[in-house]
């Protein structure tokens, strides 16, 4: 009887012919795991992207649209050595929870096994250099192998069932060494025994495994930990939502079946499913996902809620604008996986060093064994320094080197309001030592409010409105917020930095600068607040000129501040008026600032400090930054900018303070500190152990206690990325 599979539940569009899947992987324990698996799925033709994730044992596959089959990934893996399946989070913790309970169940069996062995091998150490008998010596001897053989049989089965993967499909991985070394020393011992020797290994070989699962298990639940450090935002997704399907009739539906345009409840004591806007009632919400504040908000008509959001008192109808995997919730679970699962350049030169491992490592060993019985020694004593190399020199702590600690990092930035959309973002904006704001919409508040609508025709405002439905710029935005403008004109196109445009009934609609829309005259003559920003308005021959009103950001004054104490450099780049970006500077105190300037002056400007040996971080909002955001070094975004899915910055910060930006230079510049800290500590360590081992100094039982704690003291230093952020000064 032939099975299909059908993953098509599973498979997500991932836009531009795309298509995605996730898929859970069992056996992944190291770097060199990591790469094997990339480069045998990245070899099926027509992948464009194969990606592990080590936190969580998860790969990421991208294919071109209709080309592949989503089963033929897990066959591929099949053949590599590892069990997969289609990624769920709920079913992935609960596979977490059972692997975990398996390895503790190991070691308790190891652990007690180790104990029982200790106590046989106490009085034959004691007893071969008194005056103990041959025959009680073999006695003790037989009894710790009916303990440890079945122990290490049991306490085994992870490494044991690792290696036996790998070697059926034709390859290695790190726990092949491992198996070996336990096989050989158990091996050893049950050869001794039966040779009436002195000495056998039993003990060695139970508290090796003892160990390593040790070793295993921490690391295991290290994974676990450092996955929540991110923030469980799985549990801020309502899965269902009470949706009007009549004036006064609501159904209970699963948020996959609510679209854009559909009004929903939200009761009392309600998580929010959807994002959208009230359009009836009044309520306090808890927002602090996306504001970054504790406090309530007052929820009423035209107020934006987003899913994840908590209604706390009345009833309140919102109409849709993103369901499911389009809300902003989705968004910044998607940045968060992408930041758990990318690579920097610290963590692509460990994995270039892992690959190495194996065939380095057997070779040494095998050449160990082989110069010793040159140089005379016993074949026996040869292959217990054999075992010694082979346990020594295994690569975990390489392996966790930087995987750890960006972990910790993302999930410490994301605490501080800071979200990664790229690899290398926390290693570059470690070296950041000038930064570049825009004004609009970065330092100052997104929130706008339109000054002379009083002046403006009704009938003319509302066409404004309407056209900066379709435009990016935060101040088009508050002037459709402003204007009420419900849809968007039709055939609009956006021209970063200058405007958006339209033509109705044969009349061309401008909105954007005064030069985009021939309404130079007009500011010249009018007087206007010298704080505001100015957007022109075009109907055919008629303009109009808009006054727009921002706030600095609460906090903008000392982030400035900190800036300066950290000796990073600080301008101003904005394609504002004089008037208002003069008076934000003089605000904040930054002498250096230039207003009206395009995209392409950004630009300019950031490879003019390029020139100079300066590394810049790029702070802007969104669409018309754009441009520099992707020139700078590194970049970083509002929340409140372009939809995230558009956002070409390397990281997104939340809310409406602007300490994440210090928080991040912070997190990122002690991340890069810890990062190469474990980097020497992992090599360090093999440059001095490989060689004590091949001497013959180390048995297989300080060899394993020596990888554990090299791997346990990395874990250890990485966990210090957990506070990085000093106070704002």
């Amino acid at each position: 009887m032939q099975v299909t599979r059908d993953f098509s539940h599973y498979v997500r569009d991932a836009g531009e012919g795309v298509q995605h899947i996730d898929l859970a992987v069992e056996g992944v324990h190291c770097a060199g795991c990591m790469a094997k698996i990339e480069r045998g799925l990245s070899a099926i033709p027509d992948v464009t992207l194969a990606r592990v994730n080590l936190t969580d044992r998860r790969v990421a596959l991208e294919w071109k649209a209709g080309t592949l089959d989503p089963g033929r990934f897990i066959d591929r893996l099949e053949e590599l050595g590892y069990k997969a399946y289609p990624f769920e989070t709920e079913s992935a913790e609960v596979a977490e929870v059972a692997e975990s309970r398996f390895l503790l169940r190991c070691l308790g069996v190891a652990a007690f096994a180790t104990m029982n062995v200790m106590m046989l091998s106490i009085p034959v150490w004691s007893g071969n250099v008194s005056d103990m008998l041959p025959e009680q010596r073999d006695f003790f001897h037989w009894l710790s192998a009916l303990i440890a053989l079945p122990a290490a049989a049991y306490a085994g089965q992870p490494f044991f069932r690792s290696a036996w993967r790998a070697l059926s499909a034709k390859t290695t991985n790190m726990d092949v060494p491992i198996s070996i070394g336990v096989i050989l020393a158990l091996g050893m011992s049950v050869v001794e025994t039966l040779h009436h020797a002195e000495h056998a290994y039993f003990d060695a070989a139970i508290m090796l495994l003892t160990f390593l699962l040790v070793g295993r298990f921490l690391d295991q639940n290290m994974r676990r930990r450092t996955r929540a450090v991110a923030g469980n935002l799985a549990a801020l997704k309502a899965e269902t939502a009470a949706k009007f399907v009549g004036t006064d009739e609501i159904s209970q539906v699963p948020v996959a079946a609510i679209n854009p345009g559909d009004i929903v409840l939200l009761r009392p004591g309600e998580r929010c499913a959807v994002d959208g806007t009230v359009i009836e009632g009044r309520s306090e919400i808890d927002q602090s996902l996306i504001t970054g504040e504790t406090l309530y908000v007052t929820a009423e008509q035209g107020t934006p809620v987003y899913a994840g959001s908590m209604n706390i008192s009345g009833s309140l109808r919102v109409r849709v604008s993103a369901a499911s995997e389009a809300t902003l919730l989705a968004e910044i679970t998607r940045l968060l996986d992408n930041a758990l699962a990318a690579r920097s350049r610290y963590m692509r030169l460990a994995d270039r060093a892992s690959r190495l491992y194996a065939p380095v490592v057997h070779a040494t060993a095998l050449l160990t064994i082989l110069g010793w019985v040159i140089a005379g020694a016993a074949w026996h004593d040869a292959i217990v320094t054999g075992v010694a190399v082979l346990i020594i020199t295994c690569p975990c702590a390489l392996g966790l080197a930087i995987p750890t600690v960006q972990t910790i990092a993302s999930g410490a930035m994301f605490k501080s309001g800071v979200l990664l959309n790229s690899g290398d973002a926390i290693e570059r904006l470690a070296e950041a030592d000038h930064v570049i704001f825009d004004k609009t919409g970065t330092l100052t508040l997104p929130d706008l409010e339109v000054m002379n609508v009083a002046d403006i025709p009704s009938d003319i405002f509302e066409l404004a409105g309407r056209l900066g439905l379709s435009s990016h710029h935060p101040v088009a935005a508050a002037v459709a917020q402003a204007a009420g403008a419900k849809s968007p004109v039709v055939g609009a196109v956006e021209e970063a930095g200058q405007g958006v445009r339209a033509t109705v009934d044969g009349v061309e609609l401008r909105l954007g600068r005064p030069s985009f829309c021939g309404a130079e005259t007009l500011i010249a003559s009018a007087a206007f607040d010298p704080e505001a920003s100015i957007v022109a308005f075009s109907k055919g021959s008629e303009r109009f000129v808009l006054s727009v009103r921002q706030g600095l950001r609460p906090d903008a004054q000392a982030v400035i501040a900190a800036l300066k104490a950290r000796n990073v450099g600080i301008e101003i780049l904005s394609g504002d008026r004089e008037p208002a970006v003069k008076a934000a500077a003089h605000a904040l105190g930054i002498p250096e600032w230039r207003a009206g300037v395009t995209p392409a002056d950004k630009i300019a400007r950031i490879e003019e400090l390029k020139q100079r040996g300066a590394k810049v971080l790029m702070v802007g909002d969104g669409m018309n930054d754009a441009p520099s955001l992707a020139a700078a070094h590194v970049s970083m975004s509002p929340i409140s900018a372009a939809h995230l899915s558009q956002a070409t910055a390397d990281l997104v910060f939340l809310g409406r303070p602007l300490a994440p930006v210090i928080a991040a230079i912070d997190a990122s510049r002690k991340a890069l500190h810890l990062m190469r800290q474990n980097l020497w500590l992992a090599i360090g360590y093999n440059v001095l152990a490989v060689p004590v081992a091949i001497s013959g100094v180390v048995t297989p039982l300080i060899a394993a206690a020596a990888m554990s704690g090299s791997s346990i003291l990395v874990m250890l230093n990485s966990l210090r990325a957990r506070s990085s952020s000093r106070e704002i000064v």
